[in-house]
């Protein structure tokens, strides 16, 4: 039988996420991720600022300097987090053979969905334009005979493509003079070892002897039948997460406890949203510290099942105080692991009372609403304020 993949990539995420919820953003260059002026990268941009060479995983001076009129704003991870669970509703509702390879992007093997939807280009079609209705986002899908083809094809046409590679042939046509980088498995470095043997293209790659490619090891046949189009690969349902976390880098090194503990509330803020957009509770959180000699250290405490903001930092101040840092420390995280999905009674990590337990999970539910609706930024806890504050305070002394 042959196989009938989808790929579905939504396009430019995180900054399409911030301009459908600030219209003003529209037609502007938006860089997601860490401000010019802080160690961090690009977590994603829009078109407008590719255009400037701006790309996700560059440093953020880089990215500045590169785009001085780019607008910086920090990622919103519920946000993208609940569009995402949204676009893979819709995905779900025709196949449940679905690979998610991140928030913002999946395959979906639906060779036999199409007895019951019409045929795979009709459901890619159908599914992205659900997607642009119920996100207000779009998304890019390709339909190919194989991953290899489906993800190449998603490719051909951003932003809010469809495109179809049908077969091995049409595959050939279309990738022969394009450098051997766009097939899976091909890294820079790769890359950069066959330009050394005057192999650049596909085509070229296709027409290699096999001998030729010894050097590469069980590599080089796979880079063989990607050049003619061949992928035996399956789409293969993912598996439950096994952890969440959030790290941060500081500007400068820091020695103060009060700025880590405040640095702290906001990263278990971040990783409780997280959990709760997945609907995921966690029996242990792990603290990781990287001092100034990159040296860097976990500690993990586990209990009764949470996803509490206000509870996994307790966990992690904690582990914090147990291991007072005697250095300056660059970098801190915070991870929830060993995880469980479904509706479960909030237990917390302590002994409170079940009164005051329930205080608490009203109070939490609550904040959680209101973040949804309007925002983690738009509201956020006293404590958390007064973190922030803070920590704005210890950079601009």
């Amino acid at each position: 039988m042959n196989r009938k993949i989808i790929h579905l990539d939504m396009d430019a995420f995180y900054a399409s996420i911030e301009e459908r919820d600030n219209p003003e953003l529209k037609g502007k260059p938006v860089i997601v991720g860490s401000p010019p002026g802080v160690r961090g990268v690009v977590s994603t941009c829009n078109y407008e600022a590719r255009k400037y060479g701006v790309h996700s995983a560059m440093s953020s001076a880089e990215a500045y300097r590169r785009c001085p009129n780019g607008i910086f704003i920090k990622p919103h991870f519920a946000k993208y987090q609940e569009a995402s669970e949204q676009v893979h509703v819709i995905m779900q509702a025709y196949t449940d053979c679905i690979e998610f390879l991140s928030l913002d992007e999946g395959y979906m093997d639906v060779t036999a969905s199409e007895r019951f939807f019409g045929s795979a280009e009709s459901i890619a079609l159908s599914i992205q334009h659900q997607v642009f209705e119920t996100v207000k986002t779009t998304c890019s899908v390709g339909v190919g005979y194989n991953m290899l083809s489906a993800k190449l094809a998603s490719e051909e046409k951003k932003p809010r493509g469809f495109f179809v590679i049908p077969t091995p042939k049409r595959f050939y046509e279309l990738m022969k003079d394009r450098p051997v980088g766009v097939l899976y498995g091909i890294g820079r470095k790769t890359e950069e070892k066959l330009n050394r043997l005057g192999i650049r293209t596909v085509g070229e790659l296709a027409n290699t002897p096999p001998v030729r490619l010894h050097a590469f090891g069980a590599l080089g046949e796979e880079m063989l039948n990607y050049a003619h189009g061949i992928d035996h690969r399956q789409v293969t349902p993912n598996a439950p997460s096994k952890s969440i976390g959030k790290e941060t880098t500081f500007l400068k090194d820091v020695t103060e406890l009060s700025v880590l503990t405040d640095t702290l509330l906001l990263l278990s803020r971040t990783v409780s949203d997280q959990l709760k957009a997945k609907k995921l509770y966690c029996r242990t959180v792990t603290l990781k510290l990287k001092f100034s000699d990159m040296q860097s250290i976990t500690r993990s405490c586990s209990g009764r099942q949470t996803c509490h903001a206000d509870k996994i930092f307790q966990t992690a101040l904690a582990l914090l105080e147990e291991n007072r840092p005697n250095r300056p420390v660059r970098l801190i995280g915070v991870t929830a692991g060993n995880l469980s999905q479904g509706e479960y009674e909030q237990i917390s990590f302590d002994t409170n009372s079940e009164e005051q337990d329930a205080r608490e999970d009203a109070l939490d539910s609550v904040i959680t609403q209101l973040r949804n609706a309007y925002g983690g930024d738009k509201l956020k806890t006293a404590k958390e304020l007064l973190a922030e504050r803070h920590i704005k305070d210890i950079y601009e002394e």
